[in-house]
């Protein structure tokens, strides 16, 4: 066992973690921030911690099948007495609520509610304001009956929306709203069937978000495909699936905006480039740190490469020989995560609470692996970006504490959200909770 140190940027934090054999490390240039970091590339749980930095480029992938595919979901057990989501010295970490059923995606409505997904049960939850002690003032059903809901967006944007929107697992949604509701106004409205069936349907991938351009002509859908890895070729299971689609807010004039994307769970648009980004779940089956999950701008009529290739122009060893026509035009995600990291919803942070370089970031919560011998994700990340928008291809471990020391998971971060005061919001469908992350300026 060797003591690797990492250079944290924080306040002069110097972080040393206990790694089993050696990762490979690099030094990357830290462009935004003004300060180069040491990164490091495949990591697991053991070497997860608030302030180290990671890099993962398409030159340290290793073959298909070089290490086993591995069956190791986690057994979830109740957060121990001792233990709490951990954060870098001058941020604070609140329990905001708690006792939830199955909560999931965040969205924050323009007069500061936030809403919340439970997607098990059918349900969109409100919750309104901050306590001295930072949990939840106040907290209302806004909408039941839905089927496994996960997106909400809200409609035309800007600060005077008339809709909620939601993405069911089958179809777009929407009830009628105005700022400050706490139940829905009127009735659902069907608006677009989405290819049917999740997980509790046996239908693969099941999450649906949703986002509208920042003129609110164009709806964009997620949908993620219908199996790991099958052949695409004329298989009507995975019509319309791997995919994001394109919409008129009214549910007409659907296209495929963009293709090949294994499982784009949650998608947003950067407000100051106004360009798409999906946070993505990649294959699995192929190896310990094959392929990576990816954070990445999409690019109208991009294609990704599911299922037949991976990370740019690496073939599928499971599809040998097919589509040579497309090798080519696979495009190179922005950022590589850790691969099974299961990345869910990712957010551009703009708020005022954070140091002033936090701004313009990009923070995402990775849900866990079950397809790695030792567990990686668990966390929330913040990816860092230069001052035109554009991926550094650098991330960092931001909120981390969700794994013990001996590999038990009792908490799994799904969703991430931004109050109107600048603290962070992330959901934890292992816990049932929703936790706050505020910045304590010394």
């Amino acid at each position: 066992m060797r003591r690797i140190c990492l250079g944290g940027i924080r306040a002069g934090l110097l972080i040393f973690v206990a790694v089993n054999g050696l990762p490979k490390y690099s030094l990357a240039s830290n462009s935004n921030k003004g300060a180069p970091v040491k990164t490091i590339t495949f990591a697991d749980y053991k070497s997860e911690a608030p302030g180290v930095f990671h890099k993962i480029t398409v030159s340290d992938l290793p073959a298909p099948y070089a290490t086993k595919s591995a069956e190791n979901s986690p057994a979830v057990i109740p957060r121990p007495a001792n233990a709490w989501p951990k954060a870098l010295p001058g941020f604070q970490v609140s329990l905001y609520a708690s006792g939830l059923d199955n909560p999931r995606l965040l969205r924050t409505a323009p007069n500061g509610d936030f809403f919340l997904a439970e997607s098990s049960s059918g349900k969109i939850r409100v919750f309104r304001g901050i306590n001295s002690k930072g949990a939840a003032q106040h907290m209302e059903i806004f909408a039941t009956g839905l089927t496994q809901p996960f997106g909400i967006a809200f409609y035309p944007p800007g600060p005077n929306p008339k809709w909620l929107y939601v993405g069911d697992t089958n179809a777009v949604v929407r009830f009628p709203y105005q700022n400050g509701d706490l139940k829905a106004r009127g009735p659902q409205q069907k608006l677009a069937d989405l290819p049917s069936g999740g997980l509790l349907h046996g239908g693969g991938h099941w999450t649906r978000d949703i986002a509208f351009s920042g003129d609110g002509k164009k709806m964009y859908v997620s949908v993620g495909s219908n199996s790991n890895d099958d052949d695409a070729d004329n298989n009507s299971a995975e019509l319309h699936r791997a995919d994001i689609l394109e919409f008129n807010p009214d549910g007409s004039a659907m296209r495929v905006y963009a293709w090949g994307i294994r499982n784009p769970v949650t998608i947003a648009f950067q407000p100051r480039t106004a360009r798409l980004w999906a946070s993505v779940n990649e294959r699995d089956q192929i190896g310990d740190n094959l392929p990576p999950d990816y954070i990445t701008r999409i690019q109208p009529g991009g294609f990704y490469g599911w299922p037949w290739f991976y990370t740019g122009s690496h073939q599928d060893p499971r599809h040998p020989g097919k589509h040579p026509e497309l090798k080519d035009k696979v495009i190179v995600p922005d950022v590589l995560l850790q691969p099974h990291n299961a990345s869910l919803q990712m957010m551009f942070y703009e708020g005022g609470q954070f140091p002033r370089e936090y701004r313009g970031d990009i923070f995402a919560a990775e849900h866990g692996s079950w397809n790695k011998a030792v567990r990686t994700g668990y966390e929330l990340i913040r990816v860092l970006l230069d001052p035109q928008g554009d991926a550094t291809g650098v991330y960092e471990d931001f909120l981390t504490g969700f794994v013990t020391a001996d590999g038990q998971v009792w908490g799994r971060p799904v969703g991430v959200t931004a109050a109107q005061d600048g603290s962070l919001l992330v959901s934890d469908d292992a816990s049932r909770s929703i936790w706050r992350v505020s910045y304590m300026a010394k």
